[in-house]
């Protein structure tokens, strides 16, 4: 039960906050809510007041133990969200006002939709986010700060926060879906001819090019090829005229702290390494982030993003597989279209309500827009977005 003595704690670090009071309330929320993935962003650098990304974590304290948590950024731009709010932004500074800073709740740089609010007791947890979206919507108020997002929520959280004044925001991924696989093949059986068939023709165009890979477990993962992954992540954004959001060090802390939640698939050709790919996991669903390469090979980016991801779900069971944000390319590889959710307190009246009117007919047209792109599903039989769950 909750009582009247709680109290919200604002603006921590993570090395403000008890790890295992932390990853107790994070437990099976995903690798990304873990204590070591935040505090690794941190530490490193990669999330830093310099970078734009303030860490300002709440925190809700009941006779000195932590009852519920979220994680909460002070922002200074909207780079690395990947739920835009550009026009947002530039609608207030054409009525000269100032929409950032503005406050974050969301993983840093990772498009994947979890819980976005810890709590200790399940039955607790609807009225949690009540007092949370109350005493974020103060500290609002009271505050130069413009607004208040949380990105990316995952279903349960959204059935809560869709009771409250925040704003809905729907968006669009692509995650492939495991229906208990025992191999590559029987995915490919699922779908036409056709698209079987072209398929296969990617797969063999790399065994033609030479290309071979290697999967590599986080405890073994050496300083040289943390080094060759880097510089393939960094050559990535390089193409944009842009640096990488994360530092080496982050990557490394992670391998060293919570090696059981990642690994990396390399590409070989004669004997050296020309592209990487790094992968996130738990014991429900493998989550593909970060990728580059040495030079452009055909198909070689489906094939180490997407179809080792697929081997992978299938050898260890996993239901699935979020590939990342974006990218419409991989429909008709079989990553079928589900929504997203976002929430957002805009503490100005008239802003609030134009943007309130912006995502209901947002709302209307991404309603439609995965409707149409089901229609270009490889699959023999399209049912539309299914359960995550095997069958």
């Amino acid at each position: 039960m909750i009582s009247s003595d709680c109290e919200i704690h604002l603006g921590q670090q993570m090395q403000d906050i008890d790890r295992d009071q932390w990853n107790a309330l994070a437990a099976g929320s995903g690798p990304f809510l873990r204590y070591e993935f935040l505090h690794a962003l941190e530490k490193s650098g990669s999330v830093h007041p310099s970078t734009g990304w303030q860490p300002f974590h709440l925190t809700v304290h009941q006779q000195h133990r932590i009852i519920a948590a979220i994680p909460l950024y002070l922002k200074q731009h909207s780079y690395g969200e990947y739920v835009f709010d550009w026009s947002w932004a530039d609608a207030y500074r054409r009525y000269g006002r100032d929409y950032y800073p503005k406050l974050l709740t969301a993983i840093p740089f990772t498009p994947s939709q979890g819980s976005r609010f810890l709590c200790e007791s399940p039955g607790d947890r609807e009225a949690l986010i009540h007092l949370i979206s109350q005493g974020m919507r103060d500290h609002v108020s009271k505050s130069s700060i413009s607004s208040w997002h949380i990105l990316f929520a995952d279903q349960q959280d959204s059935t809560v926060l869709s009771q409250t004044d925040l704003i809905r925001r729907e968006g669009c991924q692509y995650h492939w879906h495991n229906r208990g696989y025992g191999h590559f093949d029987d995915f490919l059986d699922a779908c036409s001819s056709r698209k079987r068939k072209n398929l296969r023709k990617e797969r063999q165009d790399i065994r033609e090019q030479g290309i071979e890979f290697e999967r590599i477990e986080a405890v073994s993962i050496t300083r040289e090829i943390w080094d060759i992954f880097y510089r393939f992540y960094q050559s990535t954004y390089e193409i944009r005229g842009q640096q990488g959001y994360l530092k080496q060090t982050f990557f490394e802390s992670v391998a060293q702290t919570m090696p059981e939640n990642l690994f990396l698939v390399m590409a070989r050709k004669n004997g050296e390494y020309v592209a990487g790919a790094l992968f996130f996991k738990d014991q429900h669903a493998l989550y593909g982030r970060y990728w580059g390469c040495a030079a452009d090979y055909n198909n070689l980016h489906f094939e180490t993003c997407y179809y080792q991801g697929i081997d992978y779900c299938i050898e260890n069971r996993l239901a699935l597989f979020d590939a990342g944000a974006q990218g419409e390319h991989k429909l008709r590889r079989g990553f079928e279209p589900v929504p997203t959710f976002s929430f957002h307190w805009i503490n100005d009246p008239a802003f609030r309500g134009a943007i309130k009117d912006f995502c209901e007919e947002e709302s209307v047209y991404m309603t439609e827009y995965r409707q149409q792109a089901e229609q270009h599903l490889p699959y023999r039989q399209q049912s539309g977005v299914v359960d995550n769950k095997l069958t």
